[in-house]
């Protein structure tokens, strides 16, 4: 019960915060790309403070002395909206490889658009992949890093989804490091769920690898193993 009104008073600020929020992001068009990102992150830190001090949603990171010091892409577990809201935090500046159709939700999609993601439509096959490298080059360039959930979609803890090849094709493309990422945020903030359960969220980030002389499968697939084993590690941590 009061896990519920702790969320419903989340819930509640996040409504009224967002639209203005939107609006001043929107009014930060002219700006830099990275000076949009800095407005916008600061609407993230703020709902990572709510979750945290109204919720109880709180978290750790394992390995944080591996994230490297250049823009590299980061290929992660995909279990609840935290991470999307944490990562503006644990990484450096970074995008985000999305579904186009995120872009149309009324002011959260708005601010979204200012963070200069790689929006693309999954059901286009090749055409997204040769987007994601066109864009995803440029804005490794431009100094952000790149985030892909290969699975797509949020996947409940304990499951599996398919990983998609997008991220290893643009990693093996570029040329730049791939950062793995295995989390259990949805044991506390699960898909579709309204009420957020107090709790500590692991982050664990793996050793950076190094595309060179890999093919696009094979960097996935090495990907994939180590974000599994590393999960069914997360869950044994916590019991």
């Amino acid at each position: 019960m009061l896990a519920a009104l702790r969320s419903a008073l989340y819930l509640l600020l996040q409504i009224i915060i967002t639209p203005p929020y939107a609006l001043i992001t929107l009014a930060c068009f002219p700006l830099s790309a990275h000076g949009r990102y800095r407005v916008t992150s600061s609407w993230t830190h703020l709902m990572l403070f709510l979750v945290r001090v109204i919720c109880g949603v709180r978290y750790r990171v394992l390995g944080a002395d591996r994230i490297p010091k250049i823009p590299s892409i980061v290929l992660s577990k995909h279990q609840s909206a935290w991470e999307t809201l944490a990562f503006q935090k644990i990484f450096p500046p970074q995008v985000w490889v999305l579904k186009k159709e995120l872009l149309r939700i009324p002011f959260f999609g708005w601010g979204l658009a200012m963070t200069n993601p790689i929006a693309i439509d999954r059901s286009s096959g090749k055409a997204a992949l040769e987007q994601i490298v066109e864009q995803g080059k440029e804005r490794l360039k431009q100094g952000f890093w790149v985030v892909v959930f290969p699975e797509g979609t949020r996947i409940a803890p304990g499951k599996k989804g398919k990983y998609r090849i997008g991220g290893a094709w643009l990693a093996t493309h570029a040329k730049v490091w791939v950062v793995p990422v295995a989390h259990n945020a949805g044991e506390f903030w699960g898909k579709n769920s309204f009420i957020k359960q107090p709790g500590t969220i692991t982050v664990s980030i793996g050793e950076p690898i190094d595309p060179a002389g890999m093919e696009a499968a094979e960097l996935n697939e090495k990907v994939e193993t180590w974000i599994e084993k590393e999960m069914i590690r997360i869950r044994h941590l916590e019991t």
